[in-house]
């Protein structure tokens, strides 16, 4: 079993995180001595913020139902008394042209159904995480994407946009992946304006992990290297 805490350490350092990476796991029952949320979420993504701040906890379906697009991302099906409350949602995104109808099939979802939603800081995880979620500053969005690149993990999607939650899915299928967010997730989470997501499967973390320690220090000479050809070769 690998050392969270210890992963959790070496990431927030090599990337100078404010925020501790978040651990999901999807789980197929629900696990022993973690608490259970209680409680309503407007959405899914709300349980990230949670756990960035140091809560242990687990979801099962009910608790996703507030949001037609993570119940989706999540493979929960609603209850018939809640979808006509999800499809008046989505005809608003659909008359906003926020998403198109064509583009719901396409949008990553879960391969199968969890039974529980285990969220946690990584150093605190009580299960192997299936995903583990980072939220970045640029600078360190750079040596992430350059450390997964390395890993041969990720890199073949594009950066994420809308809605955020299919990053992880995505990234369960494709490696590492990339998500600017969306409007939804940025006010219920309340990041900052300049950061943005990485996910990293959970089966690929120490391989990334190793990748960043080569691409943090090879940066950090071709810093210096880069400040002294920008001081002999400026013209003033």
């Amino acid at each position: 079993m690998p050392n969270w805490v210890s992963l959790e350490t070496e990431f927030t350092t090599l990337l100078q995180l404010k925020r501790s990476p978040v651990a999901v796991s999807f789980l197929e029952k629900t696990p022993e001595g973690v608490e259970r949320f209680s409680g309503s979420s407007p959405a899914g993504c709300t349980f990230w913020r949670l756990a960035s701040e140091g809560r242990v906890f687990y979801t099962v379906a009910s608790d996703h139902y507030n949001c037609a697009i993570g119940s989706h991302t999540h493979n929960f099906s609603l209850p018939p008394e809640l979808a006509k409350g999800a499809e008046q949602t989505l005809g608003m995104m659909f008359q906003l042209e926020y998403v198109r109808p064509e583009e719901l099939p396409q949008i990553p979802q879960l391969a199968s159904t969890p039974a529980a939603v285990v969220y946690a800081p990584l150093g605190r995880t009580p299960a192997a995480p299936s995903v583990v979620l980072f939220l970045c500053p640029a600078s360190s969005a750079m040596l992430l994407h350059e450390a997964a690149t390395h890993a041969g993990s990720g890199g073949v999607l594009p950066i994420l946009g809308r809605p955020t939650c299919m990053a992880l899915p995505a990234a369960l299928q494709k490696g590492t992946v990339a998500s600017l967010g969306c409007i939804g997730n940025r006010v219920y989470t309340g990041i900052n304006e300049d950061e943005m997501y990485f996910v990293v499967p959970g089966a690929d973390l120490e391989r990334v992990l190793q990748s960043l320690k080569v691409v943090a220090a090879a940066n950090a000479a071709l810093t210096q290297y880069a400040r002294g050809r920008l001081i002999q070769l400026s013209v003033s």
